[in-house]
């Protein structure tokens, strides 16, 4: 068999992306991209696919969030550093219900694309090609505006670059200090209605009590001052994929350079098609989404032709079916993985089966039905022994009206007074972290019970 070449997907039938008008412009920018540096690099996507590794064990937990499609009109330091915050605080709300490390992955630096339910969209009357994501076309409602411009490739790359940078300093110049973050953690349990959460972040007070007591603090261990943020989006655009892919010279095998992390939405997981065929070549972890049409066949020729050396940490299976719908579909895939021995690690995503439109016009996403999700993802996993490693949620660091629910009840009339996406819905700041507690209550829940099983 031929050695896989990252251009190889060109000779597979391809969907959910753009026809360029102009091909000498494609052919310019590819050019120019291909000489770019990697955003990412092979040893980093080798320390997340390891740590993904151990979640699939049920020795640490994943954390991925990040933008629905981020925008480039709403980029700014302050946005970054918002959601980085909002993380920080979920993962150690985490931590501290799970007993494990809590991987931090953010959906950011490269969700630039998006797949649409429908190639066109029709306003008054009028029919337009659909937005595909700023890295494709505009959201404006014009014909100019939909024509897709491979020129937005080298914006969508110098804003993922800039945003990696401050990342990176976020991550070890001291703003993710464990005091701090717990800090902000204890300002969002002040209110009233943040009651039932007081007690646990007054448990995680106490612990952080405890271990400077005994002569551990940010000044001595340096782990309490940093931590690995890693990035990842929807590898959709495979001009811009196959430009940023580079020859790892360290393991000779390719690596996809413009995040650590990628994934297959459920739209694009044909196994004969263009984004499994670029999917199965490089070295990151890939995640695949696994929607209500997954069916038992599906998933093991999909985990065969991604992951075919069954590697730990390769092949994340991000389950999306919609509130009720999870006892339907899950058991079946999970049994599946089961009978055929993969090493697969599970998480949940609740949000992309739970949109509906609201009587205002706006869609949404109902708080509890997020919750729910989660509820029933866990409720499956410990019915059949399996593990639930990580959770998937569309959220922003921002004071969004997108979603509804939460602790601060955000209404349907609401959602017009902060509705800023650029595609779906995300949860704000505070229902993040809210929701941070409540998926930390099961893990805590999963581990007491397990601890009991063992005693037993």
């Amino acid at each position: 068999m031929a050695e896989w070449q990252k251009s190889d997907w060109r000779n597979k039938p391809r969907i959910q992306m753009p026809d360029y008008l102009d091909a000498e412009a494609l052919h310019s920018v590819e050019g120019r991209l291909s000489q770019y540096p990697p955003l990412v690099f092979a040893g980093e996507a080798r320390r997340l696919k390891a740590q993904l590794g151990a979640a699939s064990r049920g020795e640490a937990f994943l954390l991925q969030g990040g933008d629905c499609a981020e925008a480039f009109d709403q980029f700014s330091a302050d946005a970054i550093r918002d959601t980085f915050k909002v993380m920080l605080q979920m993962a150690m709300v985490l931590t501290y219900g799970a007993k494990v490390p809590v991987i931090k992955v953010g959906r950011m630096a490269g969700q630039f694309a998006k797949p649409r339910s429908a190639p066109t969209e029709v306003v008054d009357g009028v029919e337009l090609p659909s937005y595909r994501g700023d890295i494709i076309n505009e959201l404006a409602f014009t014909p100019e505006a939909r024509i897709p411009d491979p020129g937005k490739m080298l914006h969508a790359y110098t804003q993922a670059a800039a945003t990696l940078n401050l990342l990176r300093a976020f991550s070890t110049g001291g703003y993710a200090d464990v005091h701090q973050v717990h800090a902000w953690i204890l300002g969002f349990t002040e209110g009233e209605k943040a009651e039932r959460y007081r007690e646990m972040a007054s448990r995680i007070s106490d612990t952080l009590d405890f271990i400077k007591a005994a002569g551990i603090d940010s000044d001595n261990a340096p782990t309490l001052r940093t931590v690995d943020f890693y990035t990842s989006h929807e590898s959709l655009l495979l001009e811009y994929e196959e430009a940023l892919t580079r020859l790892d010279s360290t393991s000779g095998k390719w690596l996809a350079g413009s995040g650590h992390m990628i994934w297959i939405g459920d739209r694009t997981r044909q196994p004969d098609g263009a984004h499994v065929e670029f999917a199965r070549g490089v070295q990151n972890p890939i995640g695949l989404k696994c929607g209500p049409t997954t069916t038992a066949e599906d998933l093991k020729v999909l985990m065969e032709r991604l992951n075919p050396e069954n590697e730990a940490g390769r092949l994340t299976l991000i389950a999306r079916f919609g509130a009720g719908n999870v006892g339907e579909h899950l058991p079946r895939l999970v049994r599946t993985v089961e009978q055929e021995g993969a090493n697969v690690l599970w998480v949940c995503d609740p949000m992309h089966g739970n949109t509906i439109k609201s009587a205002t016009g706006y869609k949404t996403r109902p708080f509890e039905a997020v919750l729910r999700e989660v509820q029933e993802f866990f409720a499956i996993h410990r019915a059949e022994g399996t593990v639930p490693g990580g959770v998937h949620f569309e959220m922003t660091g921002q004071d969004v009206t997108e979603c509804i629910g939460g602790m601060r009840a955000v209404s349907e009339e609401d959602l017009s007074d902060r509705y800023h996406t650029a595609c779906d819905p995300r949860l704000n700041a505070s229902q993040s972290l809210e929701l941070a507690f409540l998926v930390a209550e099961e893990l805590s829940s999963l581990r007491l019970a397990g601890e009991a099983a063992r005693a037993g």
